[in-house]
């Protein structure tokens, strides 16, 4: 288990994108609690206001807490959002990339198309985007942290929710592929798996129902919600780690924050940084004991 260091994001400046419920918030709080500044943008104000005023009230001297609702696929919006946090807060070191949707439930060749194509915009422009805005900024000080937030979708197929699932393998690619470009700058780019979360997005499951999602998703989603799913905590500690000068060196990996003893993984850099493991690849037949499908 990490131990949340009150000092380990001290002076440290991140911009957190869904921050106003769900994971979004409970990274903030732990930045917040780690001694972070932080600018928080969702698209609902209402809810961004009261997310960043309860914050406000939890900070130590030299901390602020900044709020701007945003969509984060407006590009100028954001990249103004950058600029305000530069200006206002004096800097910016993180990126916490963590507004998504499912989108449309259903067989691909029923569903809405045009709630289709804005899952896609929103999960993977909407990453990208603000990437794009923060980057001259990361380059420039030749240090910087991205973290996004993946899912489910990332590894797995998720029949009836293919364009979370689409979106979110495309953005952990992108990750990877950011990560390679960004070598040389002291830019860490990394993704997280968060585990099964009981978020609004497991309440959208559930409401769509089973016809929508299929029995099976819908069954194993009533039983999450049930049991409680994975705390919102577990993701919150792992995004502290990667803000953190405890990770330093950790770049380009898909990073589970229930099964991955990632705390470790300091103690590895030059191994985890020569391998694979721990990203988006093709599993051969050799990889299962299988001798007929390989050259």
């Amino acid at each position: 288990m990490y131990e949340l260091d009150r000092n380990a994001l001290r002076s440290t400046i991140a911009l957190i994108t869904g921050a106003n419920r769900g994971l979004g918030l409970e990274i903030a709080r732990a930045y917040v609690a780690a001694g972070a500044s932080v600018m928080l943008c969702a698209r609902d104000a209402a809810l961004l206001e009261a997310a960043a005023s309860g914050l406000a009230a939890t900070t130590r001297d030299g901390q602020a807490v900044r709020w701007e609702p945003a969509d984060v696929t407006d590009a100028a919006r954001v990249a103004a959002i950058v600029d305000q946090t530069i200006r206002e807060l004096g800097g910016l070191h993180v990126l916490v990339s963590n507004a998504g949707i499912y989108g449309p439930f259903g067989l691909i060749e029923d569903v809405d198309w045009g709630g289709w194509v804005r899952a896609i915009e929103i999960n993977l422009f909407g990453s990208v985007i603000p990437i794009r805005a923060v980057l001259p900024h990361f380059k420039a000080n030749r240090y910087g942290k991205i973290i996004q937030i993946s899912g489910g979708g990332a590894a797995n197929p998720l029949p009836r929710i293919s364009a979370y699932a689409a979106s979110k393998a495309a953005i952990v690619r992108f990750a990877e592929t950011l990560a390679e470009e960004c070598k040389g700058f002291r830019i860490d780019v990394n993704s997280i798996a968060p585990g099964a979360l009981n978020t609004r997005l497991l309440e959208d499951v559930l409401a769509a129902g089973p016809d929508k999602v299929g029995r099976d998703f819908f069954e194993r989603s009533m039983r999450q919600k049930e049991e409680g799913g994975v705390p919102l905590v577990r993701g919150a500690e792992l995004a502290v780690f990667l803000a953190s000068a405890m990770s330093d060196g950790i770049t380009g990996k898909l990073i589970s924050a229930v099964w991955d003893n990632w705390v470790s993984w300091p103690d590895h850099l030059e191994e985890l940084g020569g391998s694979d493991v721990y990203t988006l690849r093709r599993i051969t037949g050799r990889d299962r004991g299988i001798s007929w499908g390989d050259r």
